[in-house]
């Protein structure tokens, strides 16, 4: 059994979550029903533990040009508030990790990485830092991430906040985040709340001390009783971003793999004017105009048929090797199979048909536009 558990591993355990390892840490796979979570999520809300991502606090002069350097987007340009998703990669360009930045200061920002990958970000980050005036402080064994997703998200979290600081939530908008007062057991107390998600609905992250997240999460789950909310697992979450069309790292993004393969072109800042790790090597990789080294992209499939696709199985095209799945499963809220597979590029178009090898059985799948799934509103 692995060894790190978050603040929250009690509630869990009362609440008769089953467990997984996830990037080193004990997880909450599912409560009760992982298709249950997902519908909640999607048609109401879930309370997600992401006590297991990092959490690093860049600061001093030279924080904005630092992580321009040290990250692939120009972080120097988002304005004191606001988020942005970024990569932190190699020098051979390839992604070391996928991560969301909030800028909380002039000279202050809060960088985000997945759990997994923390500790080698943080270490990545305070090597990058030698020739700049800041201060790399990682605060991620102390803080707990709790986060509400769904619809009634906002709802749920206003019950929480006094009415004078109703607008701080009401008019955070997406990628966004702020210091608000939220009620814990009677006590309010100011917490970092964010405006991003990673299941394809509206929601909310809320950044706390360890010692306060088990009455935050309780709070939470009192608040949202009439709001449908349920706390929800990783099983669901994985299959809203699937559906979502949002990369896993380990599944659709690698060391291997390049921001132009992964379709997160849009994400590297070739133009900022400062150098950083891996320009040279992604720039060389958008010159010569193919997505990868191998010549393959990152693309959406739809099941024609009814048995779903799952990581690493082949894809075909006339019975020849063309590619690999990275994630897939049926998907609840759309009713077919869905997945994510890198294919050479001369098969990525849209409308394109390929065959997936599912254990020996070849079945249909249309390549797509991504995402699978977007919320209406």
């Amino acid at each position: 059994m692995t060894e790190n558990y978050t603040a929250l591993y009690d509630q869990h355990k009362k609440a008769g979550a089953s467990f997984t390892d996830f990037g080193g840490w004990q997880m909450p796979l599912k409560y009760t029903s992982e298709l249950a979570e997902h519908h909640a999520v999607r048609n109401a809300a879930g309370l997600f533990d992401l006590s297991h991502m990092g959490e690093v606090w860049v600061t001093g002069p030279d924080a904005g040009a630092f992580l321009d350097y040290a990250l692939a987007g120009k972080l120097s340009a988002i304005a004191v508030g606001k988020a942005k998703y970024s990569l932190i990669c190699d020098a051979d360009g390839g992604i070391i990790d996928d991560l969301i930045s909030y800028r909380r200061g002039e000279e202050k920002y809060l960088v985000v990485p997945n759990a997994g990958n923390a500790t080698k970000v943080a270490a990545a980050l305070v090597e990058r830092a030698a020739n700049f005036d800041v201060a790399v402080e990682d605060v991620s064994a102390e803080t707990s991430l709790i986060a509400v997703q769904g619809p009634n998200a906002e709802a749920i979290l206003l019950q929480l906040v006094p009415a004078e600081q109703h607008s701080l939530v009401t008019e955070l908008k997406y990628y966004a985040a702020v210091e608000v007062g939220i009620a814990v057991n009677g006590k309010v107390q100011t917490l970092l709340l964010a405006r991003t998600g990673y299941t394809g609905e509206d929601g909310f992250e809320i950044y706390v001390p360890n010692d306060d997240a088990a009455r935050l999460w309780e709070a939470l789950l009192d608040a949202g009783a009439a709001h449908g909310l349920i706390p929800a697992g990783l099983a669901c979450r994985d299959s809203l971003r699937l559906e979502a069309g949002m990369p896993l790292y380990g599944n659709e993004l690698s060391l291997r793999v390049n921001a132009y393969a992964a379709g997160l072109g849009p994400v590297v800042s070739l133009a900022k004017e400062s150098d950083f790790v891996g320009k040279e090597a992604l720039a060389a990789i958008k010159a010569a105009g193919v997505g990868s080294t191998m010549g393959q992209k990152l693309v959406g499939l739809k099941g024609m048929g009814r048995r779903a696709a799952r990581g690493h199985y082949p894809v075909l095209k006339d019975g020849t090797l063309v590619g690999e799945v990275t994630s897939g499963q049926p998907s609840p809220t759309l009713g077919y199979p869905v997945a994510m597979a890198y294919v050479d590029v001369e098969h990525s178009e849209v409308g394109t048909v390929l065959d997936v090898d599912l254990r020996g059985k070849a079945e249909r799948f249309e390549v797509v536009a991504l995402p699978f799934y977007k919320r209406s509103k």
